[in-house]
């Protein structure tokens, strides 16, 4: 989903129905996610307060797939994974980013729109992914493994992306690393998508060499192998789809394997099959089941703290009065280094095969 609201002098008020049309197929979570109208009307105020205030201050909502369905299909302006909205960021004229997300996710955005000014809403900004590495780590590596192309996840801190050669997404990682000349590549810090890129070059009959960090997002690696084949029992049918930052066990046995806005894809093209297992965050079962009610869900999903820490009153907070911890602050030198890293992906993304 892609939607981008028209300036106008005042915005379009919503109204508990609305929000209840958009949102009653959502039934997961216990009441996390589950929407009355009761509640709808709730949330409401809210919304219509956030909406006003971006035509008024010129401010602009990225949301992340995996934050709460109030957020997404109630103020945010552009929705997707972390690398699609760093390149909606680039796009709009707003002056202000508000980034519904996590802070390396906002640091992104400001890496490549160094005259707006990006905040983060969440009251809690970490990630176990990102905040598992940090620079200085970095530089040991380096030095330990000095011949070697460092390739680091999107999901890594601008200070670690300053450190290393080229930026990749979980869309473009196994295209990103065949293309690099150097035989030997230090991928960090997913350790289950350093596994999965092993895996994919022995498929492609690419030779190199890859060494991995030990760095895991939490949220994924709870799925395991023992519970798709406990949902293949009861539906035999069943599509298993996953995000490469699952283990390796997950990743082969499922059916599809892709970034989040991948997996939405193929969930809406998959004509064979009508259920569907997600092994991501919850966010993106939200999203099946609004954009897509006809299609079924099946199994459990896993909340992540973090991207669940956005809130629709953090959000009108900090468009109202943010606080310096609010702001995404990056020192020059480094935004530049880590600029460098991200062109280097634009780079080997657009460069053909040998």
């Amino acid at each position: 989903m892609n939607h981008v609201s028209s300036k106008k002098s005042a915005a379009t008020t919503v109204t508990a129905q609305d929000l209840f049309d958009k949102l009653q197929h959502i039934k997961m979570g216990g009441t996390v996610c589950h929407f009355s109208l009761k509640k709808c009307a709730e949330l409401v105020p809210a919304i219509n307060e956030i909406n006003q205030l971006k035509i008024d201050k010129n401010a602009v909502i990225l949301a992340h797939s995996y934050v709460s369905p109030e957020i997404v299909y109630g103020v945010a302006d552009f929705v997707g994974d972390s690398y699609q909205l760093s390149k909606d960021a680039v796009s709009t004229t707003a002056k202000i980013i508000v980034f519904a997300a996590v802070r390396f996710m906002g640091e992104t955005a400001q890496i490549l729109n160094p005259k707006k000014k990006v905040l983060i809403p969440a009251s809690l900004d970490g990630c176990t992914l990102a905040d598992s590495i940090n620079a200085a780590q970095v530089r040991d590596l380096r030095k330990k493994f000095f011949d070697y192309t460092f390739v680091c996840y999107i999901n890594t801190t601008a200070e670690v992306k300053a450190e290393c050669d080229v930026c990749v997404t979980s869309a473009n990682v196994y295209d990103v690393v065949a293309r690099i000349e150097n035989n030997k590549i230090y991928f960090l810090p997913d350790k289950f998508m350093g596994k999965n890129l092993i895996a994919e070059m022995k498929v492609r009959k690419v030779k190199k060499d890859i060494r991995y960090y030990e760095g895991t997002c939490y949220v994924h690696e709870e799925y395991t192998p023992e519970q798709i084949q406990q949902i293949r029992l009861e539906y035999p049918k069943v599509k298993v789809v996953s995000h490469p930052e699952c283990r390796p066990e997950v990743i082969q046995n499922s059916d599809f394997v892709g970034s989040t806005a991948q997996m939405l894809e193929y969930m809406l093209k998959e004509k064979s099959g009508k259920e569907f297992l997600m092994l991501t965050e919850c966010g993106l079962s939200s999203r099946l089941q609004v954009e897509m009610p006809h299609k079924r869900l099946v199994g459990s999903c896993t909340l992540c703290r973090y991207m669940k820490s956005n809130t629709l009153t953090d959000i009108l907070r900090v468009l109202k009065n943010p606080t310096q911890k609010d702001l995404v602050i990056l020192d020059e030198a480094v935004r530049l280094k880590a600029l460098k890293c991200i062109e280097a992906m634009f780079t080997y993304t657009e460069r053909k095969s040998s």
